[in-house]
C-alpha cells in the first residue's frame, strides 16, 4: 500500500498552542497552521501552495498532563534557580497571572483553557498574604465581575506533601477544594474543582511574593460510584417490600380411641387461633351416647373426625 507524502507548514509555538487545545472540539481547533516560508534576506513571503494549508490535528491522548517533579523543574526554571532555563513554549502550557490576587482574582471556571470534561490547566503566580499582619495566604476568590453574591473560597484538604526527585526534596505539594456560600453564615457548600498548588523548598508554607505553580481541574463524579448507589438503593428498596413467611401453629389433638368419645379437653388450649372459629357439628348417629354431639373450633385446617370412632 503506498501512502501519499503531505507536509504541514507550522512553527514551534502554533504547534504548542495545538497541543494544547488538542482535547478541543473538532469544530472549535485552529485549522490554519500559521506559518509562513521568507527569504532569509528580504523576507519575502515564499509561495506555500506546495503544502497543506489545513491542519489535520493531533491523535486522542496528546496533551499536556506534567508529574509533580516536572512541575517543580519548571518552576524552578521560572524562578531561574541554578543553571534550568524555561523553556521557548513553557508560556504556551503555563501562562503566568501577573494580578496581585494571583490564582484567586476570579473564579476557577473564568480561567483561560478551564473546562469540566475532567482537562487540567496550569498557572504561574505569586503568592499574596490575607491580610497585612500575619503569614496567612489570600485563599478567598476576589471577582469584580461576578455579579453573584456568593462567598467563594479556596480551602486546603490533607496534609502538605514533599515531592521528592533522587531522594532529594524539590518542593512542597498543596491539595485545596473550593467552597462556595450564597450568603454569609450559611453553611459551606463543597465544589468539584480541585487545584494542586506547588513551591520550593522544605518549608511546610510557601513565602509571600514568592512564584508557584498550580494545576486546576474540575474532578468528575465517577461512574462505577454512581451505578454502585444505584444499585445499593435497588437492593435496600426490594428487600423492604420482601417479607419472610410466617408458621402457623399446628398442634393437631390426639384423633380419639375406638369406642371412646372425643371430649373438648382433648384440644389443647391456645393450640389454635382463638378466632376467627367455626362450629363444626358431628351429626349423632343412632345408638350413640347423647353427648355425641361435639362443637370444635378450627381455624384455617379443618379437623375431620372419622366415624369408625364415634
Amino acid at each position: 500500500m503506498r501512502l501519499m507524502a503531505r507536509a504541514w507548514l507550522i512553527d514551534g509555538r502554533g504547534l504548542a498552542s495545538k497541543v494544547k487545545n488538542v482535547g478541543a472540539p473538532a469544530a472549535q481547533q485552529i485549522k490554519d497552521c500559521g506559518a509562513k516560508r521568507q527569504c532569509p534576506n528580504c523576507h519575502y513571503c515564499i509561495n506555500n501552495n506546495d503544502v497543506s494549508q489545513e491542519w489535520p490535528g493531533l491523535p486522542v491522548g496528546v496533551k499536556f498532563d506534567p508529574s509533580d517533579v516536572e512541575l517543580v523543574e519548571h518552576l524552578e526554571a521560572r524562578c531561574g534557580i541554578g543553571n534550568s532555563e524555561q523553556h521557548k513554549f513553557i508560556d504556551e502550557f503555563i501562562p503566568t497571572l501577573d494580578v496581585n490576587e494571583g490564582i484567586c482574582y476570579t473564579h476557577p471556571g473564568n480561567l483561560p483553557g478551564a473546562k469540566k470534561d475532567g482537562s487540567s490547566i496550569h498557572f504561574f503566580y505569586r503568592t499574596t498574604n490575607a491580610y497585612a499582619t500575619g503569614k496567612r495566604k489570600r485563599r478567598k476568590i476576589h471577582d469584580e465581575n461576578n455579579l453573584m453574591k456568593e462567598h467563594v473560597r479556596w480551602h486546603k484538604t490533607g496534609k502538605t506533601k514533599v515531592v521528592m526527585e533522587n531522594g532529594v526534596q524539590k518542593g512542597c505539594k498543596k491539595v485545596m477544594v473550593l467552597y462556595q456560600t450564597s450568603k454569609k453564615g450559611s453553611k459551606q457548600e463543597k465544589t468539584n474543582w480541585v487545584m494542586h498548588q506547588y513551591h520550593l523548598g522544605t518549608d511546610e508554607d510557601e513565602k509571600e511574593g514568592e512564584y508557584v505553580v498550580s494545576k486546576i481541574f474540575y474532578q468528575q463524579q465517577k461512574q462505577s460510584v454512581k451505578a454502585n448507589d444505584s444499585r445499593a438503593n435497588e437492593e435496600a428498596s426490594v428487600g423492604a417490600n420482601q417479607t419472610e413467611p410466617t408458621t402457623p401453629k399446628t398442634v393437631t389433638p390426639n384423633p380419639p380411641r375406638a369406642g371412646e368419645t372425643p371430649s373438648y379437653d382433648d384440644i389443647v388450649d391456645g393450640s389454635l387461633p382463638s378466632s376467627p372459629y367455626q362450629e363444626v357439628e358431628v351429626a349423632k348417629e343412632p345408638g350413640q351416647p347423647s353427648d355425641a354431639k361435639i362443637k370444635l373450633r378450627t381455624c384455617r385446617f379443618a379437623v375431620w373426625i372419622s366415624r369408625d370412632y364415634l
